[in-house]
């Protein structure tokens, strides 16, 4: 099977990126770019995607800035994963709390901020999304992964998952390969893609045809 047909398949099957999914509209804009760093969060908590997507839906609902969730205390973000069935509530309302605090303190509420501080290059705008408090490698992977599609500086945008992934189907691995096999410099949804097939494990069935 070609790249281009099998690209095609993993796209109809996986092709949706997770801040659409929690209902994120992605654009240039401080409510957006902080509510998908908090999807980043609870995505990398190491618990089902589902579950991560389902409490960044609650939490956007609840909490479109940085300044509304700084200004809440913990009982109300615990409530708000609760309501989600989130789990490790109170430990995520607290980290959550300290880095709306910090969003709000460092960038005055705007990660545009963070991506300029950062000179817009991707392993600098990584290093400091992995200050925030709870955020690791797994975390700034999946916020510069899906960010890249309104911050074009950081295309393409490939991390150490979606390369596995992609060498599970047969694909180009490298961010460059990746971007000429699908011609565009924005990854975000291909590799959403790529993470969604690989939990799913189904790299073989769709490359079976």
């Amino acid at each position: 099977m070609t790249h281009e047909a099998l690209l095609s398949r993993l796209l109809e099957r996986h092709g949706r990126t997770y801040a659409d999914e929690a209902g994120i509209t992605p654009a240039d804009k401080p409510a957006p770019l902080f509510q998908l760093l908090v999807l980043s969060h609870l995505l990398s908590a190491n618990l089902s995607a589902d579950l991560g997507v389902r409490a960044a839906r609650a939490m956007r609902q609840e909490y479109r800035t940085a300044d509304a969730m700084a200004e809440a205390d913990d009982d109300a973000r615990h409530a708000v994963l609760s309501e989600a069935r989130f789990l490790r509530k109170r430990k995520t309302a607290e980290l959550l709390g300290r880095t709306a605090r910090l969003v709000v303190e460092v960038y005055d509420g705007d990660l545009r901020r963070l991506r300029d501080r950062a000179y817009g290059d991707r392993d600098g705008v990584a290093a400091l999304v992995r200050e925030m408090p709870g955020i690791g490698e797994v975390g700034a992977d999946i916020f510069c992964r899906e960010v890249q599609a309104v911050w074009p500086s950081l295309r393409p945008c490939s991390d150490s998952r979606m390369a596995d992934a992609a060498r599970a189907l047969g694909l180009p691995h490298t961010a460059r390969g990746l971007a000429d096999a699908t011609g565009s410099d924005d990854l975000s949804v291909v590799g959403a893609a790529l993470i969604r097939c690989s939990l799913a494990d189904d790299a073989e069935e769709l490359r079976a045809g």
